[in-house]
C-alpha cells in the first residue's frame, strides 16, 4: 500500500496531519495462530501505515461468548477507538461473528456492508454473496467485521475503512463524530 491511493469516489483528502486514532484487531478463527494470521497481519501492518496505533491484536475461536467477551474487554478498557474484526462472517454454521456482536450494536452502520459488496464485488464477483460483513458502534466505539480473507481485508481496508477512519477525509469522516457518539 502506498500513500498515492486515492479516496474513495467522491472523497478527497485535506491538506494536514492526520489525526491518530487506536484500533483493535480480533481475528475469529478456530484454525489460525500467530504465525498463520496473515488477514490480522495485513490489518495491524495498514492501520499503522496509515498513522493509526494497533493497540491491541487477538485471536479467538468462532465461539459467540468468546468473542464477545475480547470485544466487550477492549470497550471496557477504553483504550480503542475501533475495533476490526476478520473472520467469522460467511455463511457456514461455525461463522458467528455477526451473531455475536450485531445483538450488542448501539447504532448499525447500515452503509457499510453495502459499499463493502460493492468493492468486493469488483474483486471476486458474486462470490461476495457469501459474506455478512457489518459494522456498528458499540459504547462509543466503532466496530468493523470483514470476512477472513486476505482479499476481503485489503478491500474493506483500503477503500472503506481507511478513509472514514481519516481525519482528512472530506466531506465527511467518522473521526470528527468520535466526540459526539456518546451523547444524549
Amino acid at each position: 500500500m502506498t500513500d498515492d491511493i486515492l479516496p474513495a469516489p467522491g472523497g478527497k483528502l485535506i491538506d494536514g496531519p492526520i489525526t491518530p486514532i487506536r484500533i483493535a484487531v480480533l481475528t475469529v478463527s478456530d484454525t489460525r495462530d500467530e504465525d498463520s494470521d496473515t488477514s490480522g497481519g495485513i490489518l495491524a501492518d495498514r492501520i499503522a501505515a496509515a498513522g493509526h496505533a494497533c493497540v491491541g491484536r487477538a485471536i479467538v475461536a468462532d465461539d459467540i461468548e468468546e468473542i464477545r467477551a475480547q470485544v466487550r474487554g477492549w470497550i471496557a478498557g477504553g483504550d480503542v477507538d475501533a475495533i476490526i474484526t476478520t473472520g467469522g462472517t460467511g455463511l457456514t454454521g461455525r461463522d458467528v461473528t455477526p451473531e455475536a456482536l450485531e445483538p450488542l450494536f448501539d447504532k448499525r452502520i447500515d452503509g457499510f456492508s453495502v459499499i463493502f459488496h460493492t468493492v468486493s464485488y469488483q474483486t471476486i464477483g458474486l462470490s461476495t454473496l457469501q459474506s455478512r460483513a457489518t459494522a456498528g458502534i458499540i459504547g462509543g466505539v466503532f466496530v468493523f467485521c470483514l470476512p477472513g480473507s486476505n482479499g476481503a481485508v485489503r478491500d474493506g481496508w483500503d477503500s472503506v475503512i481507511r478513509w472514514q477512519l481519516d481525519s482528512r477525509h472530506r466531506p465527511c469522516n467518522m473521526v470528527e463524530l468520535m466526540p459526539r457518539l456518546l451523547e444524549v
